[in-house]
């Protein structure tokens, strides 16, 4: 498939006057904002110095919210009101985040269509609209520090995002009215960000780990244009999950057996975390407990501080980060890249502080990462050069981004079979078209029903969207010509189209997912594409035979219907519908083999009709026409 490139935005009409357009890294801890300023890239610090807003919106009653510093001061006092790591419940359903439910100690409930809403003081609040919270207040500090109005901005998000995740950070994104000039991968953001792009035939492996998100991805890199051979990860894996090992730690060794309440659970997180980071630089931590939120609990705390070492908290983490090392593996076989192919590793995300996950990461590569950016401020650095190329700024250094699908698009086809369209790790934007048709005589409408996964059934994709192509001129099955179109865009959003080619009929969608995707669904789609690739071979042969089955006794049956009293003997008659009720026998089965000689047998068998009855239509018409000699 043909590389699409990204076209730049026409130069500004006043060719001296920069516009004003900004790199944001909506994290889960932490958020930030930088721009290029004479050349070079930089975050942009607050009144305070303050380079870090933390990720943390406090709604109140009858007034505006608190964000970052101000709203961190009241996550244990008015835990409830108080919304920290919102990153990981975007693009979510009620559902999907039980498996998060202890580290994200929230009070839900369920909106329209399933969307997840959190219960606070000022009303319902979505996740969407915390994220825009935030997004708004880095906008207006940046606008505020740069003197002059946005022209647009680069958000990033984890390779990983799926469509769901995606859209709802646009939501976010539109909501604080901020124009998205593109949505950009976290992992290509750090490597612009170290300028990798002047290196020439460079493989370079991009280890993300957030507070709330990890993903790696495997980028080849020559004179400017990044290509994403291959990207793979986890949207619920991160800084939290270690906090939250941490904490039940804690409460295993005080005994702590009785639920604890919100601003108890809010306290040990906290603390977790403050020994997390001090044992970057110490071999032991006493954790201070004498804070202990009492008032309206009956939990008390036998002590009033714990001592956790180095060595007892690296066994706490290891088997987090084992799950980051899995998805390593499993990303250079997807590249068909070994490690002694890569010339370089790049740790991303604050999490990658951590002393445990820098040398896990050093073992498996076999090297020594490169840490010289802040791990914290480099997406968002990537983000701002980014930026700075797509708002019309040009400079000597023309970016050409080809990121990758983490996940293959595709269509149902009859039997329940999934056709995919653009496959997994296509660089996108993309786009590509098949050719489709209809299955019975005098359709006039088709059903399109769109995936995403790796498995060969639909039962095991996950359903992205369905529309209706009307108004198709009836014809025999097999006649009508559907061109099915899929256009991906640079963010990673996708459109579906669908055209009948002789009436030139069209309908389409732009995908607009639900919020309700399991995230297990997520995490395990490429596992079980892996392990069950040779069942689902197998069960894809079987809805083949049956389709074909089925077609084959549709027909046949309109046929005997039409000229088999008249065309055939009575033992042949009784033959071909022996036959067609054997077929139908063998279609209700799972043995495929069977099924397949039966459709041959059958086939085989109605030959002799189907010479006859061609016969027949030749001699008709042929009646009455004159024979030219020659």
């Amino acid at each position: 498939m043909a590389l699409l490139q990204i076209s730049e935005p026409s130069q500004s009409s006043k060719p001296n006057q920069r516009k004003l357009a900004v790199g944001i890294d909506l994290g889960t801890t932490n958020s930030l904002i930088a721009i290029v300023r004479s050349g070079q890239a930089d975050t942009l610090p607050d009144i305070n110095g303050n380079h870090l807003l933390p990720s943390i919106v406090r709604f109140r009653k009858h007034t505006y919210p608190q964000v970052g510093h101000s709203a961190k001061n009241h996550i244990i006092d008015d835990a409830a009101n108080t919304v920290v790591s919102v990153k990981r419940l975007m693009g979510r359903g009620v559902q999907d985040v039980k498996s998060l439910s202890n580290s994200l100690p929230y009070a839900f409930e369920q909106g329209n269509q399933g969307m997840l809403m959190l219960k606070t003081i000022a009303g319902q609040k979505s996740p969407v609209q915390v994220a825009a919270e935030i997004l708004r207040t880095l906008v207006e500090h940046g606008e505020t520090s740069l003197g002059g109005k946005l022209e647009g901005a680069v958000i990033t998000v984890p390779a990983y995002f799926n469509d769901a995740q995606r859209q709802a950070t646009k939501d976010a994104a539109k909501l604080a009215g901020v124009s998205v000039l593109r949505l950009l991968n976290e992992p290509t953001a750090a490597a612009v960000a170290y300028g990798l792009e002047h290196k020439q035939n460079a493989t370079v492996a991009v280890f993300d780990l957030g507070g709330g998100t990890f993903d790696i991805s495997v980028l080849k890199m020559e004179k400017g244009v990044f290509e994403v051979l291959a990207t793979d990860g986890d949207s619920a894996l991160g800084g939290d999950d270690f906090d939250y090992a941490i904490a039940t730690w804690i409460c295993g060794n005080l005994g702590l057996e009785a639920e604890l309440n919100l601003p108890q659970q809010r306290y040990l997180l906290c603390q977790a975390r403050m020994a997390k980071e001090a044992l970057c630089k110490t071999e032991s931590i006493v954790i201070p407990l004498d804070q202990w939120p009492s008032s309206n609990a009956t939990v008390a705390l036998p002590q009033d501080q714990i001592l956790l070492s180095l060595e007892q908290m690296n066994e706490l983490l290891d088997p987090i980060i084992d799950r980051t090392i899995s998805v390593c593996k499993q990303t250079l076989k997807s590249a068909e890249v070994t490690i002694t192919n890569l010339d370089q590793v790049i740790l991303v995300g604050g999490s990658t502080r951590t002393l445990r996950v820098r040398q896990q990461v050093s073992a498996f590569f076999q090297c020594q990462p490169l840490t010289s950016i802040d791990p914290d401020r480099i997406v968002a650095i990537g983000a701002a050069r980014q930026a700075d190329v797509l708002v019309g700024n040009k400079n000597h250094d023309e970016l050409l981004l080809l990121d990758v699908l983490p996940l293959s698009l595709g269509l149902e086809t009859m039997g329940g079979l999934v056709e995919r369209i653009i496959e997994r790790n296509s660089p996108i934007p993309a786009a590509q078209a098949q050719e489709f048709t209809t299955y019975q005589d005098g359709q006039t409408a088709m059903m399109i029903h769109v995936l995403q996964g790796e498995r060969e059934l639909v039962q095991n994709c996950r359903s992205l969207a369905r529309f209706e192509l009307q108004g198709i001129p009836p014809m025999v099955a097999g006649s009508a010509k559907i061109r099915v179109t899929f256009q991906v865009d640079a963010d990673g959003l996708l459109n579906v189209s669908a055209r009948e080619l002789s009436s030139n009929i069209v309908s389409e969608i732009q995908v607009q997912p639900s919020y309700g995707l399991t995230e297990d669904q997520m995490a395990t789609m490429l596992q079980d594409a892996w392990g069950y690739a040779e069942t689902d071979q197998i069960s894809r042969g079987l809805h083949e035979q049956k389709v074909k089955a089925e077609r084959l006794i549709i027909a046949l049956e309109k046929a005997l219907e039409a000229d088999g009293e008249r065309l055939l003997t009575q033992d042949q008659l009784v033959k071909l519908r022996k036959g067609l009720q054997t077929l139908a026998n063998l279609s209700a089965g799972q043995d495929h083999e069977a099924l397949a000689k039966g459709v041959d047998q059958l086939t085989k068998a109605s030959d002799e009709f189907a010479a006859l009855r061609m016969d027949e239509s030749i001699r008709q018409a042929l009646a009455g026409q004159p024979i030219n000699v020659i």
